[in-house]
C-alpha cells in the first residue's frame, strides 16, 4: 500500500532532519520526499510517499503528528489528489534517431531544453507512473543522466 502525506511544518533549521530521523528510527522507508516553502515563508510543505501495510501507513501518520515542528498532516488518496513528478533527463541520440526521438517527446509532452551534439536534455512532468513509463521508453536511446523531484501532491 502507498501512503501519500502532505505535511505542513515550521520552516526552520533541523526540521527535515527530524522528520527523516523519525522514519529512520522506526524503520519506515521514504519512497519520495519533496520540500518547499509555502506562500508563508515561515511554513514549508513536505510531500512524503512511503509504502507499507495499513498498520505501517497509519503509524507513519501518527508519528508525524507527534512531531513538535509539524503543523498539520493530511493523508492523500490517489483518487482525491493530483500527484506529479518532474524530471530532467539527458538522452543520447544520433542522426538516425534524433527526429523520431524529438517527435516522441512532443507526443508525450516532454520539453526539449537543450540540443547538444550527442544528447538531448529533456524536461518531463507527469504522474509518477507516467514518469516511470517515459524512463523505460528512453532506455532504448541511452540515458546519460536523470534528476527527479519526487512526488508533489495536492488535494483536488
Amino acid at each position: 500500500m502507498k501512503g501519500i502525506f502532505s505535511v505542513l511544518v515550521e520552516n526552520r533549521d533541523g526540521v527535515l532532519s527530524a522528520v527523516s530521523g523519525l522514519f529512520a528510527r522506526r524503520g519506515f522507508n521514504i519512497d519520495t520526499l519533496a520540500v518547499g516553502e509555502t506562500e508563508n515563508h515561515e511554513i514549508s510543505s513536505m510531500t512524503i510517499t512511503s509504502t507499507g501495510d495499513q498498520r505501517t501507513i497509519d503509524q507513519i501518520e501518527k508519528q508525524l503528528n507527534k512531531n513538535v515542528d509539524v503543523i498539520k498532516v493530511r493523508r492523500l488518496s490517489d483518487a482525491k489528489s493530483i500527484c506529479l513528478e518532474m524530471m530532467l533527463i539527458k538522452v543520447a541520440y544520433n542522426l538516425s534517431n534524433r527526429t523520431p526521438l524529438i517527435e516522441f517527446c512532443q507526443l508525450m509532452g516532454a520539453k526539449v531544453m537543450k540540443i547538444a551534439p550527442k544528447y538531448l536534455l529533456l524536461e518531463y512532468h507527469a504522474e509518477p507512473e507516467n514518469v516511470e513509463d517515459f524512463i523505460k521508453a528512453m532506455k532504448g536511446y541511452g540515458i546519460i543522466e536523470i534528476q527527479r523531484t519526487g512526488t508533489i501532491a495536492m488535494e483536488k
